[in-house]
């Protein structure tokens, strides 16, 4: 009798949530429920934590039903996030339905040559960490996976690649803040300081050594893949393109027509009120989404689209984006689980008491650390800087830690834990369109090198920003 090994299978995405939602939800029954009284601090117009002032409440665990009411309230809690992918998935999409994609980079192929184009990726890979320390850009970026995925794949890579040209590029940017308005300036205002110049200096040489790290990692990663396609984490997985699915040649050999011209023109003039809108106008996701879905009629009306054919690429672009958009529903559940078992500020609580017994460049350490396991259970920065800097900032005093440098350890945990936690990974999968355990084996020796990098970084800062 012939023997058979059953080769070990990973579990769907919707699956790893789910199992995280549900132990969550046994957190719950075991965490004791707790709270801090919160008040308004006037400098950020945002209520923060009260030191001192943590008690316990009325236990609320969360049951089999409650779990599936925190996925259902996640869907509600992340219906903008899930519609702007939706609407700029589908401006993409008409772009790569009338052949305007495909001539764009046919063109820019020919003009430049692939090598050339590699560097391109590289310079606006650093583009995208300049957005996202400076301006605090993140989810504005959304809308550019499939453009940069269609891109890589053209030139002989995967979606890996394109989305990381985009995610890694920003998330590193975003981690690294030094004028990022919704961690830095938030956590300053809540903290009562003000960066000093030095302090700049020293967060703009990390922002280039982290971001360095980055592009040689995603460059290595697709110098590899480039020799050898099999070498790559998606080779012989349907969710390794996102593109038009066209060769590098055939790309090349597209005639560029006067509707791929004005086509072009459209999509440069869109994403310029999308970086205008962000930075003069102070748009988000609702706005985003609204200029996308705007832009797909224009864009489809150009390339000679009719009403039909506009209605049917909004519901093609659905259906291919719904994976990913789902995700995104699914996994906020493990947040509202969290929050409705009140167990949050019991664990900042214990958190804080860890490192009021420590003092020096260990605090320093333990705060990186707290904030990075923190930001599990609270992924939004400025909410995290709200929740996290009035504990963190009377505790940075108490052990002789300058206050600017547990701001950088806030920034530090806070951001880069976002390319691991599923709260972040989770829905970056959903927009590459790749299983979570792809994105894990892909990123976890970055995160691993860059979690070192903050160590080594935060313990420098305290030794050259001692408390005076």
């Amino acid at each position: 009798m012939e023997n058979t090994k059953r080769r070990f299978k990973a579990p769907n995405t919707y699956v790893i949530i789910f199992i995280m939602i549900c132990l969550c939800a046994l957190a719950t029954w075991i965490v004791p429920a707790g709270e801090f009284d919160r008040v308004l601090n006037e400098a950020t117009g945002r209520n923060v934590i009260l030191p001192g002032s943590y008690h316990s409440v009325a236990s609320n665990p969360v049951g089999i039903i409650g779990v599936f009411y925190a996925i259902e309230q996640g869907f509600i809690a992340t219906a903008d996030i899930i519609f702007f992918i939706i609407f700029a998935f589908s401006f993409v999409n008409m772009l790569m339905k009338n052949g305007t994609f495909d001539a764009m980079m046919g063109a820019i192929i020919r003009k430049t040559g692939s090598f050339n184009v590699q560097w391109l990726f590289v310079i606006i890979m650093f583009l995208f960490g300049v957005l996202g320390s400076t301006m605090g850009m993140s989810e504005e970026t959304y809308g550019m996976y499939p453009v940069f995925i269609g891109m890589a794949a053209a030139l002989g890579y995967d979606a890996i690649v394109g989305a990381s040209i985009v995610y890694i590029g920003v998330q590193i940017g975003f981690a690294s803040a030094t004028l990022n308005p919704f961690t830095v300036g938030v956590a300053n205002g809540i903290a009562q300081i003000t960066m000093s110049q030095e302090m700049l200096i020293y967060r703009v040489v990390c922002f280039i050594l982290f971001e360095l790290v980055g592009v040689l990692y995603v460059w290595r990663y697709a110098s590899k893949i480039k020799r050898d396609p099999t070498k790559g984490l998606l080779y012989g997985t349907p969710y390794a393109n996102l593109g038009s699915g066209k060769t590098q040649e055939e790309m090349m050999a597209t005639v560029v027509t006067t509707r791929h011209k004005l086509c072009a023109l459209e999509f440069v003039i869109t994403i310029g009120l999308l970086v205008w809108g962000v930075i003069a106008k102070g748009w988000y996701i609702d706005e985003l989404a609204v200029l996308f879905l705007m832009a797909m009629v224009v864009v489809g009306i150009t390339g000679g689209e009719g009403p039909n054919g506009i209605a049917m690429n909004l519901v093609d672009s659905a259906k291919g984006m719904m994976f990913g958009a789902l995700i995104v529903g699914v996994s906020r559940g493990i947040l509202i689980t969290l929050q409705n078992g009140c167990i949050i500020d019991t664990i900042l609580f214990a958190m804080s008491n860890v490192l009021n017994n420590v003092s020096g460049s260990v605090s320093a350490v333990l705060m990186v650390v707290v904030q990075n396991i923190l930001n599990f259970f609270i992924p939004s920065g400025s909410g995290q800087a709200a929740v996290s800097m009035p504990i963190m900032a009377p505790l940075a005093d108490l052990v002789g830690i300058n206050r600017q440098v547990a701001v950088l350890a806030f920034s530090f945990g806070d951001g880069y834990s976002n390319m691991f936690w599923p709260s972040g990974v989770a829905t970056a999968c959903g927009l590459m369109g790749l299983p979570i355990d792809k994105w894990y084996k892909w990123i976890a020796p970055l995160f691993g090198i860059l979690f070192a990098m903050q160590i080594v970084l935060i313990i420098v800062a305290n030794m050259l920003f001692p408390v005076v």
